[in-house]
């Protein structure tokens, strides 16, 4: 079935956003976009203080939203630059656009998987206190980008 109501995904404006987002967060927090760029985990103390000051109990939906957003920015730039990851457009028909954007990696198993990382970033919205390292970990964990305990014997 056609997707006639929705937009055609524009995955390089996608990625562009993104990586804007992620670069304007850094900024905000003190972290140059050269410092940033040579070691994304750089972020990760500003970052982690921020989100631990942020009033989650007084939060309304478009906070909710705002935060997801620059935590998704993140996680996916994180991985792209770590772990030489990309963004892909996989259909979705349970979305209203009927696509998601996802990440795609090759995990140390030599498979390439996906994950979304709004769904990294809603995991850990149910974990509070929201952690960052924990939230990378998830993500590398979930694309098996780093050897597992099994293998690494």
């Amino acid at each position: 079935m056609a997707r006639a109501s929705a937009p055609d995904p524009d995955l390089g404006r996608w990625v562009e956003e993104g990586r804007r987002t992620i670069i304007d967060i850094a900024d905000m927090l003190g972290i140059s976009q050269d410092v940033y760029t040579r070691d994304p985990l750089s972020l990760i103390p500003a970052l982690q203080n921020y989100v631990s000051r942020l009033p989650i109990g007084q939060f309304e939906q478009s906070d909710w939203v705002t935060l997801s957003s620059d935590l998704m920015s993140y996680v996916a730039d994180f991985l792209i630059r770590r772990h030489g990851a990309r963004w892909e457009v996989v259909d979705d028909s349970t979305t209203p656009r009927g696509y998601r954007y996802v990440i795609e990696a090759q995990g140390y198993d030599g498979e390439i998987r996906r994950v979304d990382p709004t769904d990294i970033v809603m995991a850990e919205f149910g974990n509070a206190p929201i952690e960052v390292t924990r939230m990378l970990a998830s993500a590398e964990l979930t694309l098996r980008l780093t050897p597992q305990v099994s293998e690494a014997e």
